[in-house]
C-alpha cells in the first residue's frame, strides 16, 4: 500500500511538472465535470430564503427560549419573524420563501442543504473556512485543488476562474494555490466593484504579430529554464513559465468566450441583461455558462458583499434577491437546456447564515451554527431537502454538513476521494479537507 502511495505521487507529480493543466483521469467515475459556485458574500439569511420556520412566526417578537449561542456583533434581541412568505413549490414541494420566485420554479432541480455549519462568525475566517477549508492557515483554495487533481478540458484557458470576487475578508487567498504550484491559482476577472460589462481577461489583444510574439516567449522560456536547471526546483518560476503560455495561448480563445454579441435576444433577455437591477449579475452568469461551456473546471461568480443585514433586512435582503433571483434561475435553465446541468455542479451560498432573532426589528447577526446552501446538477438528488434546523433554525438537528464535508462531497462528485488528494509540503501531507470530512452520500443520486 505505501509503494502504491509513493508511486501514484511520483506520477502525479511527473503529470504536474510536464504539462500541469492537461486533463487527468479522477480516482472513479465521476458525477460531474466541472463547477460553478454562485458565491452570496456576506450571508444570506437562511431563515429568510430556503428554511421554513412556523414558530418564528407564531414566536415573533419573543425571547428565544433556549440559550442563544455566542456571535460576535451586537446582542440580539427577540426573535424575528421573516418578512416574506415561504410556499411549497415544484411537485418535490420543497419550502422556498417569495424572495426567490424564479428560483423557486426550479425547486424540482434543488437538493437543498439546510444544516450547514461552520467554525467561524467572522467575514474573513469563515470566507477562507468555506473557500480553502481553514479559517486560520494559509491553504490552497477549493478552486486550485480542484484544478490540480482534474486539470482543465481547455487548454487555452485557465481551469479556474474567479469573476468579480471580493479583495477583502481574505481576498486573494480566496482564489489562490498557496502551496500548490501557482498554476493552479484561481484568475480573477474584474473585482467586487467592477461593472460586469467591463469584467474581460485584461491586456488580451495587442498590436505584435503572433508569430513575434512566439518567438519572443519562446526565448523567454529558454532564459528561464536555464535558470531553472540552475537553481532547482523555484514554484514561482515554473508558474511564471507556465503563466507566459498560457497567456499566449488565451489571445486566441479568450476574446471570442468574452464575446456575448453572438447570443441571441432571447437569451439575454433570460438572463436579465435588458433590466438594470439583474444587468449585472446576470452578465456574469452568462459569462460563467459560457466558461463552462468551453472547459474551465471551476467558475465562481460573486455577489459580493451585499448580504450582511445587521440592520435594514427588508429593504436590502430584497433588492440583493431581485438581482441575482432571475440570472440564477437563468443559467440552471439554460444549463439544462444545452444538456450540461447533468455534468455541471451548480453551487448556491455564502460564508454563513443570519440569527432567528434579530437586532432591532429590521437586522439579523451573523449565524455559523447552521445555515443552508443549495446544489443542483452534477449528480445530487433533485427536488431533495437534506439536513434539519431545530423549530427557529438555530442550530442543525439532524444531518448536519460542516464545510470539511461540503469540500469532500463536492470532490466525490466530481470523481475525486477528498482523502486521497493530497500535496506534499512541509514534510507532511496535505488535502483540502485535512483531516476532517465525510461525503454526504445521502445527497447523491
Amino acid at each position: 500500500m505505501a509503494l502504491a502511495s509513493l508511486l501514484g505521487q511520483e506520477a502525479a507529480g511527473s503529470a504536474v511538472g510536464n504539462d500541469p493543466l492537461a486533463p487527468r483521469k479522477p480516482h472513479f467515475t465521476p458525477k460531474a465535470k466541472r463547477v460553478i459556485f454562485l458565491f452570496m458574500h456576506g450571508g444570506p439569511s437562511h431563515v429568510d430564503t430556503f428554511d421554513h420556520k412556523p414558530l418564528l412566526d407564531r414566536d415573533d417578537g419573543k425571547p428565544l427560549p433556549f440559550a442563544k449561542p455566542r456571535i460576535v456583533s451586537s446582542p440580539t434581541d427577540n426573535l424575528l419573524a421573516s418578512p416574506w412568505k415561504f410556499s411549497r413549490h415544484g411537485q418535490s414541494g420543497l419550502w422556498v420563501s417569495s424572495l426567490f420566485p424564479n428560483v423557486a420554479t426550479h425547486a424540482d432541480k434543488l437538493c437543498v442543504l439546510n444544516a450547514m455549519h461552520g467554525s467561524n462568525s467572522r467575514h474573513g475566517g469563515a470566507l477562507l473556512e468555506l473557500h480553502t477549508g481553514s479559517d486560520t492557515f494559509i491553504r490552497p483554495s477549493m478552486g486550485s485543488w480542484i484544478s490540480y487533481g482534474l486539470g482543465t478540458e481547455n487548454r487555452d484557458m485557465p481551469a479556474f476562474v474567479s469573476l468579480c470576487p471580493s479583495l477583502s475578508h481574505g481576498g486573494v487567498n480566496n482564489w489562490s494555490s498557496a502551496f500548490l504550484p501557482a498554476v493552479f491559482q484561481g484568475t480573477p476577472l474584474g473585482t467586487s466593484g467592477t461593472p460586469a460589462d467591463k469584467v474581460a481577461i485584461p491586456f488580451i489583444s495587442g498590436s505584435t504579430p503572433r508569430e513575434a510574439q512566439r518567438d519572443v516567449i519562446d526565448y523567454l522560456k529558454r532564459l528561464n529554464q536555464a535558470r531553472l536547471d540552475a537553481s532547482g526546483p523555484d514554484q514561482a518560476l515554473e508558474g511564471r513559465i507556465e503563466s507566459f503560455e498560457l497567456a499566449f495561448r488565451m489571445q486566441a480563445a479568450a476574446p471570442e468566450l468574452q464575446d456575448i454579441s453572438g447570443e441571441s435576444e432571447a437569451t439575454l433577455r433570460m438572463y436579465g441583461l435588458e433590466r438594470p437591477e439583474t444587468r449585472n449579475y446576470g452578465r456574469l452568469c452568462l459569462l460563467a455558462r459560457r466558461f463552462a461551456e468551453k472547459g474551465v473546471r471551476f467558475i465562481q461568480v460573486s455577489h459580493s458583499y451585499k448580504w450582511d443585514q445587521h440592520g435594514g433586512l427588508k429593504k436590502d435582503h430584497a433588492r440583493n434577491a431581485i438581482e441575482v433571483d432571475q440570472p440564477i434561475a437563468a443559467l440552471l435553465d439554460d444549463l439544462d437546456r444545452r444538456g450540461m446541468l447533468d455534468d455541471t455542479l451548480v453551487l448556491w451560498g455564502g460564508e454563513f447564515g443570519r440569527t432567528p432573532a434579530g437586532q432591532g426589528r429590521d437586522g439579523r447577526d451573523h449565524h455559523p451554527h447552521a445555515f443552508t446552501m443549495w446544489m443542483a446538477g452534477g449528480g445530487v438528488k433533485t427536488g431533495f431537502s437534506f439536513g434539519e434546523t431545530d423549530e427557529y433554525g438555530y442550530y442543525g438537528v439532524r444531518d448536519k454538513l460542516h464545510f470539511h464535508d461540503l469540500h469532500a462531497t463536492i470532490l466525490h462528485l466530481l470523481g475525486l476521494d477528498h482523502k486521497r488528494l493530497t500535496y506534499r509540503h512541509a514534510g507532511r501531507d496535505f488535502r483540502l479537507t485535512d483531516v476532517h470530512g465525510e461525503v454526504a452520500k445521502a445527497i447523491i443520486a
